[in-house]
């Protein structure tokens, strides 16, 4: 397939776009590690305490600069510390399985990642969504999720394993490298991005899994993502969606400091039990709570409350009414979010006038209440849609595959 072929309108690349060369060792990545880690990783492969800060400069500005995958491209680094790196080290990419081209510009990634402990390679999805003035990428920060929110597709994915920081960092890299967002990069032919420097200018953890139930390996990828002298995104284009880990939203706002969202998608408690069943641990009044406790909570830094439109379920006039009531003293956007089906689900998305109604009654107290305009649903690119087919083995089969997949990655080694 060609690279023009690949950016067309509804294309699906079949074979691996990027090969990731180190999917089946052992090798560890400098992608996602915080400096002091970096340094540590190098200092044990023998580079000089006196030399650390300067090579770890010099990898940061060329991971997260220039965006380089290849240490060989790293042309002020000496040939023999490139040598030692590309021994113990890779910078590799995630492979890309397959990348869909939505008639409306969004584009998603079939992203492949090392098994680490579930058997065989896993499998997740990442999108970027193009707008006039502004590119979003969505990532992951899970393989499937614990949480069964009823009307999401991800959730019907149980749980496979958390994503590392390098992998939830990648998927940014890699989205930058497809979309030539890169210094020197071009911009694939026929892209819809937005005009100005950055094609991706905002990130969203709304892809698949719980980001707080992951709190680590998410804070250091944002923190990572938001660094001054690296990818450099400000903290108020990145977004963090959470169904409501009460105890992690106070960690996020101390040690994130990011934008917060919330999937709220109820406001009764007895409703919410059913769509978002987190809600039974923390109910509404400790999420509304810790979303007033958040820090720096202005106009200009709100909240934003992502409710989805579920026909005759919870789009009703009181609906709006208790919401209202319920977000009182709260800086706050509102997302209308319309249903995006999903093959098996047993939910219809309100009718339009509904949620023109409900949007008119909360925009008229006060909130911004937006309706999400629908985007990649022609590739299940649309939010609830993201899925994977990974799943974990049971250890028998697990341990029969690996020594399947190792057997047959070294037939072509003679």
């Amino acid at each position: 397939m060609s690279v023009t072929e690949a950016f067309a309108p509804g294309a699906i690349a079949k074979k691996p776009l990027v090969a990731n060369p180190d999917l089946f060792t052992s090798k560890p990545s400098l992608i996602g590690l915080t400096r002091p880690q970096m340094a540590k990783a190098l200092h044990e492969k023998g580079v000089p305490e006196k030399q650390l800060r300067m090579r770890v400069n010099q990898l940061w500005h060329w991971l997260y600069i220039r965006g380089v995958s290849d240490f060989d491209a790293m042309t002020n680094v000496a040939k023999d510390m490139r040598e030692m790196l590309k021994e113990h080290f890779t910078i590799a990419r995630p492979e890309i399985v397959e990348e869909q081209i939505s008639n409306d510009g969004t584009r998603k990634w079939l992203l492949r990642f090392p098994s680490r402990g579930a058997g065989r390679p896993v499998e997740i999805e990442t999108v970027y969504i193009p707008e006039e003035g502004r590119g979003t990428l969505c990532i992951s920060s899970q393989v499937g999720c614990t949480l069964t929110c009823s009307f999401c597709h991800t959730g019907t994915q149980k749980l496979v394993r958390n994503l590392t920081a390098e992998e939830i960092l990648s998927q940014l890299l890699l989205a930058r490298d497809r979309l030539g967002d890169f210094p020197g990069a071009d911009t694939p032919p026929g892209a819809f991005v937005p005009t100005g420097d950055r094609k991706v200018t905002n990130i969203v953890m709304m892809g698949m899994g719980e980001p707080l139930y992951n709190f680590d390996s998410v804070k250091t990828a944002l923190l990572i993502a938001t660094d001054g002298d690296g990818l450099s995104l400000s903290k108020r284009r990145v977004t963090l969606s959470t169904s409501g880990v009460v105890p992690e939203i106070y960690r996020t706002g101390e040690e994130i400091g990011v934008m917060l969202a919330i999937s709220l998608h109820a406001v009764r408690d007895e409703l919410r039990d059913m769509l978002v069943p987190i809600n039974k641990k923390y109910p509404l009044k400790e999420l509304l709570d810790a979303c007033r406790a958040y820090p720096s909570l202005s106009n200009a830094r709100r909240i934003t409350f992502e409710y989805v439109m579920l026909k005759d379920v919870n789009d009703s006039l009181e609906d709006a009414k208790l919401m209202v009531q319920l977000l009182k003293g709260i800086p706050a956007k509102i997302n209308l979010i319309p249903f995006n089906p999903w093959p098996g689900t047993n939910y219809q998305c309100s009718d339009w006038a509904t949620i023109e109604k409900f949007a008119d009654f909360i925009n008229a107290a006060g909130y911004a209440s937006p309706i999400r305009t629908p985007r990649g649903r022609d590739i299940l690119a649309a939010c609830g849609q993201l899925k994977s087919e990974s799943e974990r083995m049971r250890k028998t089969e697990r341990l029969a595959f690996e020594a399947m997949m190792i057997a047959g990655h070294g037939e072509d080694d003679d």
